[in-house]
């Protein structure tokens, strides 16, 4: 190390000792800022190779490219999420009260030169400027920070204590061809037009089990729509939100074992607050029946009303709001209007911000058989290239 970045090295250490024991998680950073399409500030990468993602004063966090396992952070989702949020910037830290640091990169070619920008949430809820713009880059804004009250305490961050290797930047997203395009705005809402859409796995899955047990589990035969859409997708996640489970599954969390434990918990929880569980649970009289939930626990199902599947309409039994009236129109047909940005309810918001194009914001995971390589995924916007 040399120059620069040493001196960058010395100055963090000046201000918060030196790295915490055990090796920095290895870092390429040509790949990296490859797939950034940027070069980053030299301090930042100086820093980040000597000490790794590290825990400042107990209240903000330096994070580094790395992938922790569980989901519980990865470096690519994280500056993803976080550019949409706020085009024009680019994250490098967070703080304990849900606040990001970005450096402003429309500030200068010069990305030496980029001043810091701090986005707090409370303030923006509360209605006033989330933005702090110190007008510092990256060291003088800490030590403005330390300044001001934060803590010369270090640690590695607790995310990152079992990373060892490099992090490995994710393949660049496909473009949507002219025919998924075509889909995407031509009005269609059946299954032919969600197939052009995001093409299927090749090889769907149910779950270990058949309809007949699914039917005997649940004492009903289910829409026949759903029942095509599932033998077309199979389980799996729409656009990080939307679950659909195995329908032929008998794990807990599966179609079956759930609506059952959904049903029971339901009409528990409707006897002592009846105002907020307006509805009948499956299997009563025009009983909720959920088949798919979404990541914050919304619940997307039929009123099962009657003995014919097929007239049973669509409702969302939201987690954090009251219960609104039935959906209108097909399982692909409210689906697809979700993914255009047609249709916004509870349960089921919009996807993309209003700066972006909606169809960057579809994506469909696939459930994998045990024992499968997990790379049958689809093509088109909905996959990776």
């Amino acid at each position: 190390m040399s120059g620069a970045p040493r001196d960058a090295v010395t100055a963090f250490a000046a201000l918060f000792g030196p790295p915490p024991p055990g090796p920095a998680i290895p870092v390429d950073w040509d790949a990296v800022e490859e797939w950034l399409g940027l070069r980053l500030p030299a301090d930042y990468k100086a820093v980040a190779t000597a000490y790794g993602p590290v825990d400042l004063g107990e209240r903000l966090w330096i994070q580094t490219p790395y992938g922790a396992g569980h989901g519980t952070f990865d470096y690519g989702r994280w500056v993803e999420e976080s550019r949409r949020a706020a085009p024009g910037v680019l994250p490098f830290g967070s703080t304990r009260t849900s606040g990001t640091l970005f450096w402003d990169t429309g500030a200068s070619d010069d990305p030496d030169a980029w001043p810091v920008v701090l986005h707090d949430p409370h303030e923006e809820r509360r209605g006033g400027d989330p933005w702090r713009r110190p007008g510092t880059t990256l060291l003088p804004t800490l030590a403005l920070l330390v300044d001001e009250g934060l803590p010369r305490t270090l640690a590695r961050s607790a995310l990152a204590e079992d990373v060892t290797s490099a992090w490995t930047p994710p393949s660049r997203r496909a473009a949507p061809t002219p025919e998924q395009r075509a889909a995407f705005t031509g009005g269609g809402t059946g299954l032919d037009t969600l197939t052009a859409l995001v093409p299927p796995p090749a090889e769907p899955y149910l779950g270990g089990r058949d309809w007949e047990w699914t039917y005997d589990q649940l004492g009903t035969a289910l829409p026949s729509a759903y029942v095509r859409f599932m033998e077309t997708y199979g389980g799996g996640v729409w656009c990080d939100w939307l679950r659909f489970p195995l329908p032929w599954g008998a794990d807990r969390y599966d179609f079956a074992p759930w609506a059952e434990w959904y049903g029971d918990n339901y009409r528990s929880l409707r006897a002592d607050y009846p105002e907020f569980h307006p509805l009948a649970a499956w299997p009563e009289p025009r009983g909720f029946l959920p088949f798919a939930s979404s990541i914050d626990g919304d619940q997307l199902g039929w009123l099962a009303d009657g003995d014919d599947p097929e007239t049973w309409p669509l409702a969302i039994d939201p987690r954090h709001a009251r219960v609104g009236p039935p959906l209108t129109g097909t399982l692909t047909g409210v689906l697809l209007a979700w993914l255009r940005g047609e249709l916004a309810v509870e349960g089921l918001p919009r996807l993309a911000y209003p700066h972006e194009d909606p169809i960057d914001r579809v994506a469909y995971e696939p459930r994998q058989a045990p024992g499968t390589s997990g790379q049958d995924r689809p093509a088109g916007p909905a996959a990776r290239s």
